[in-house]
């Protein structure tokens, strides 16, 4: 199961990258970029999301103006940065909080921001500072956080899946306040199997110092796309009491997958909007299950 791409998914999905397009050279070179863009589209699987398009599209960009597939590795090492420069800040403010696990989750949510192909240049790191300050105020479902925090303290294994660079840097300190309360707990990270976008691979895990397990999807596709999945993943998966999803694209991707998935993200964009009903960048911690 997924949340399979829907006409204004699709929509979206065409404007930014025509936008891109217009952007890298001529309207012959648009032209000839958007005809093998909707060639692409037509060839998909049918019910499959919009993450499946991205390794696609950066195929694409690469033979029509020659951008690197690693496009966003300077953005991934300056998130990397940021976060290992507050690292300690952090640290210290959610461990002062009431419920550190809490303060813990407000920051990492507040990390699904540095999205640099979803919010394709709006990123700001001086507006995620901002947010930080604020991240303590920060209201999420009580009954999910509740029922979240009780099957952590019932679980023996809790598999974390991590969207971006740099996010994964204020993953590490939630997933640290999380082993502190629930010690019983064996931690897994899951990052991406090759270059996807900005997601976070085994490098960026190295490079802001994840102290649990890594492991990777096995695929370079956004998200946990299960058909694609490695064997590793798959049988992290199957053994986890309780799985953390990070990002929107994880949830696009796994919607409906029947395992027990906690997803933590911002909204960012107008299908998650009209899903969920809540504004833009609003932060949430949903459970579905089926």
């Amino acid at each position: 199961m997924s949340l399979a791409i829907d006409s204004q998914c699709l929509l979206c999905h065409l404007n930014r990258n025509i936008e891109l397009a217009r952007s890298l050279g001529t309207e012959a070179q648009t032209m000839a970029f958007i005809r093998d863009l909707m060639r692409m589209y037509l060839a998909a699987p049918a019910d499959i999301s919009s993450p499946w398009f991205n390794p696609l599209v950066s195929q694409l960009l690469h033979q029509h103006y020659g951008l690197p597939l690693d496009r966003f590795r300077q953005e991934k090492a300056d998130s990397n940065r940021f976060v290992l420069e507050r690292m300690d800040d952090i640290r210290a403010r959610i461990a002062q909080a009431e419920d550190p696990v809490l303060a813990g989750l407000q920051f990492a949510i507040l990390g699904n921001y540095l999205d640099f192909s979803a919010l394709q240049g709006k990123v700001s790191f001086e507006k995620l500072s901002d947010m930080l300050d604020e991240a303590q105020k920060m209201e999420l479902d009580g009954a999910v956080y509740r029922t979240f925090r009780r099957q952590l303290a019932e679980g023996k294994k809790l598999l974390y899946l991590t969207d971006n660079a740099g996010e994964i840097g204020f993953d590490r300190l939630f997933a640290e306040e999380i082993a502190k309360a629930h010690p019983q707990l064996e931690i897994t990270f899951c990052v991406r199997g090759d270059i996807a976008v900005n997601d976070a691979t085994r490098e960026d895990a190295e490079a802001v110092g994840i102290p649990f397990r890594v492991i990777d999807n096995g695929n370079n596709i956004p998200g946990t796309q299960l058909d694609r999945l490695g064997e590793e993943a798959r049988q992290a998966l199957a053994e986890s009491d309780v799985i953390l999803a990070k990002g929107m694209a994880n949830a696009e991707t796994m919607v409906g997958c029947g395992y027990n998935v906690y997803y933590a993200f911002l909204v960012k964009c107008q299908r998650f909007v009209d899903r969920y009903h809540r504004p833009l960048f609003t932060p949430m911690l949903v459970r579905e299950l089926g």
